[in-house]
This record gives C-alpha cells, sequence and structure tokens, in this order.
C-alpha cells in the first residue's frame, strides 16, 4: 500500500506526534509499504527517509499559538499533492483544518483519522471542571461532537490508542472508531536496565537514602500535565513517608513548577534527557512512575515506564489508565492532588508488605505490533473499496 499521512503537527522539534510518524517512516517500508508524510512548513521541498519513505513539506504559515508549527492554509495545494501522490490510504492526524480538508479532497483513497490529540480532556475538561462535570461540559461543547461525527461520517475510521478515548468517542455517537494501542519502541525499555548506584545517586539528589522511595515523573511542562498537581501531591505525601521526586523536562510551564516546589529538598528538576538508553536506565532504576494528565490519548511515557518495571500511579482517566489497569497500577481522581498523594501512600504500603521491586512481567507491546496492526486494519479497509472498483 502506498499510505500517505497529512501531519498538521509535524515539526523538527516536535514531541510525541514526531517521534511516532519518525517510527512509522521506518515501520511502513520494512512491512512492504510506501509511507509519504505531507507537513507544513517553512518552504515547500522533498525530505527523504530512505527507500520509499519521504517527507514532502508544503510552504505554509506559522502557526501563531506556537513558532515551532505551521498550518495547512491553502486546501488546493494540498489536494494537488494528494492528487499527485495517488495514495491507497490517506491518514490525518489532527481533528481540525487538515481533516476538514482531506475529508473534501474529490480522491477515491481508504481516508483514517488517527487521534493523536484529545481537545476536550486537555482544554475544556480542565478549564470547567471546578464548574461542572464532563457530560454538561460535553453538552456546552456539542460543536466539538457534531464536527467529529461529520468527519466520522466522511473517513472510513477513526483510530484511537486507548479504550477510554473509544469509549467516549463511541458515546459521542461516532461509528467508525478503532482502538489500536502503541507501544514502545523494540529492545529499549527493560528491568533488566535498573541501576542500584543510580537509584543511590538519585535518592541522595533528593536528600534522602536507600529506604527512601523514588517517584519518576516525565514530561513536558505544559498545564494540561498537571505537574504543580504532582508536586502538591507529592509534597503532601513526605509528610507521611520518605519520598523524593525527580522531574525530568521542560517547558514553558517550568516556572510555576519552580515556585510550586520552592526550597522543598526531595524533588528535583532535570532536564529531558536526549539519550534513550539513558532514559530507559533511568525509569529502570526509579520505583514507580508518577503522572498527572488525564488526557493522554495513549501515554506513552506510561508504557515505557511499564515496560522498564515500574508501577504507574497516574489519573483515573485517560490513557495510562487504561496501562494500570492492565498492570496493577496505583489510579487516582483526575486533577486531586489529595487522591494522588493517597495513591503514593497506597503504593508505598503495598511495597513494603512485599519488600522487593516489582518487575512488569512479560513482553510489552511494541511500536512495530502497533503498525502492523494498524497495517493489517487499513488492508481490510480496502478490500470494499476494491471490489466496488
Amino acid at each position: 500500500m502506498k499510505i500517505v499521512d497529512v501531519c498538521a503537527f509535524y515539526a523538527p522539534k516536535g514531541g510525541g506526534v514526531r517521534t511516532y510518524i519518525d517510527r512509522k517512516l521506518a515501520e511502513g517500508p520494512r512491512a512492504g509499504h510506501e509511507i509519504v508524510v505531507i507537513a507544513p512548513g517553512p518552504r515547500s521541498h522533498v525530505e527523504a527517509r530512505g527507500p520509499r519513505a519521504r517527507i514532502v513539506w508544503l510552504e505554509s504559515p506559522k502557526f501563531p499559538l506556537d513558532g515551532n508549527y505551521h498550518y495547512f492554509g491553502d486546501g488546493p495545494a494540498l489536494h494537488a499533492l494528494l492528487d499527485a501522490e495517488r495514495p491507497d490510504v490517506v491518514e490525518v492526524s489532527s481533528p481540525w483544518r487538515s481533516a476538514s480538508m482531506v475529508a473534501a479532497w474529490q480522491g477515491r483513497a481508504v481516508r483514517a483519522l488517527v487521534m493523536h490529540a484529545d481537545p476536550l480532556a486537555a482544554y475544556a475538561y480542565r478549564w470547567f471542571e471546578m464548574l461542572a462535570d464532563r457530560p454538561t461540559i460535553d453538552r456546552g461543547f456539542d460543536w466539538y461532537w457534531r464536527h467529529l461525527r461529520r468527519l466520522d461520517a466522511q473517513f472510513e475510521s477513526v483510530i484511537s490508542a486507548s479504550h477510554s478515548l473509544s469509549g467516549r468517542l463511541e458515546a459521542g455517537g461516532l461509528r467508525g472508531v478503532a482502538t489500536i494501542p502503541m507501544g514502545v519502541e523494540p529492545g529499549l525499555f527493560s528491568p533488566a536496565h535498573r541501576d542500584p548506584a543510580l537509584r543511590r545517586r538519585l535518592l541522595d539528589l533528593c536528600g534522602l537514602d536507600d529506604s527512601g522511595c523514588l517517584l519518576l515523573g516525565v514530561g513536558r511542562h505544559g498545564p494540561e500535565k498537571r505537574w504543580p498537581m504532582v508536586v502538591e501531591a507529592v509534597v503532601a505525601a513526605q509528610f507521611r513517608d520518605p519520598v523524593g521526586l525527580i522531574l525530568v523536562g521542560d517547558g514553558r510551564e517550568r516556572a510555576r513548577i519552580v515556585r510550586q516546589i520552592g526550597d522543598n529538598p526531595h524533588i528535583r528538576l532535570l532536564a529531558p534527557i536526549g539519550d534513550r538508553r539513558d532514559l530507559a536506565r533511568t525509569m529502570a532504576s526509579a520505583d514507580a512512575l508518577i503522572h498527572g494528565c488525564e488526557a493522554e490519548t495513549f501515554c506513552m511515557v506510561a508504557a515505557e515506564a511499564s515496560a522498564s518495571g515500574l508501577t504507574l500511579i497516574v489519573p483515573r482517566d485517560g490513557g495510562a489508565s487504561d496501562q494500570a489497569l492492565t498492570r496493577n497500577g496505583f489510579r487516582f481522581a483526575s486533577g486531586s492532588a489529595a487522591a494522588a498523594s493517597r495513591a503514593i501512600a497506597d503504593f508505598i504500603d503495598a511495597r513494603a508488605g512485599s519488600r522487593t521491586h516489582d518487575s512488569v512481567a512479560g513482553q510489552p507491546r511494541t511500536m512495530r505490533d502497533h503498525f502492523d496492526d494498524l497495517f493489517a486494519h487499513y488492508a481490510a479497509l480496502r478490500e470494499p473499496a476494491r471490489a466496488v472498483a
């Protein structure tokens, strides 16, 4: 198959979407498919990524809210690229303008909308959580659900990476939802990378000895990640138990997080870890991963931590929650520092009872597994189209 991904939020300095697309550019040709990514950028050019894989950059306006990104502003130009590529399958990675453009394209390819983001959970639910419950907020944002239902009618499939998001999409009236979970990078994250000396150094950085509990948080410092809430929860837990927190990441909320930490000696911020093997070793050397974001569509960091042998302490909603359910993690009421603090205490009590570091059994699901399932799904969607042709 020739698969074209119209990806509005691919950028050289991007985050999870860029990582996902880069992996697709590698896995597609391995599985015998041609992968073309169409992305908005400062100028039009083609970037080869090996045999049968390339990025076609389309000159586009700069995204006003984030200078790292551009946005598709010319529908006819995008349609001309799709006409020239003649794909078997067209993916679109954002439910907004680019999805409407792809829906309006007159080509005959199978179309799939990949839900890499959950806008209501990331923004609306968080903004209005003190004023109304989720069903009420959903009713207030019915225009968004109408928009998704229109796209659902124009696309052969809507791809979701977690059962929790799939359930919400189906409850909102979408009929073409397919759940295809993502996975970790093959052969990288494992409990075998646990390094007692590194754990001691990290605990020492937090002013604790070996008897302390070492929590790890990894992720961008954005408001939807709720790191100040996580810090508040850890501070509350420290009144009962010796708990250290290593928070790895950076972003526009960093100053707020620093203020929240104050002069607490047991919480330390570390810069993002660029070397993936160093990240794998750091993950395996902690005791648990704590995460505050309930808007994750899958939560790659939770999957990586779980594959590294860590217990998950995560919100009750979102992609991380799905993973905690399957791995016997600890879940707390989303957005509640008090509930998160209780979950930390529950984890420490359970850990003290076993007196061992529990590794996750079995082989983790990998991104290769994900893409094999995704490509098989697309092949099945193409069968009716070929029969009609």
